[in-house]
């Protein structure tokens, strides 16, 4: 089974990036996360949408 959610350093090493990178992803609201008593997870959906929108920048640019 795919997990739906992940840890911030599996999400980073997921994006092939830093840990503080995907914490600034984060907080400039780029990439969505939940926080689940204390624990910050990534959903996995969130990841894919962050990727899709990057891909369509990228053909746009």
């Amino acid at each position: 089974m795919t997990p739906l959610l992940v840890t911030v350093t599996e999400a980073a090493q997921a994006l092939a990036i830093s840990r503080s990178k995907l914490y600034q992803l984060i907080a400039s609201g780029a990439l969505d996360s939940v926080r689940i008593e204390g624990s910050r997870r990534i959903p996995m959906s969130a990841l894919h949408d962050y990727i899709a929108r990057l891909s369509t920048k990228e053909i746009a640019a």
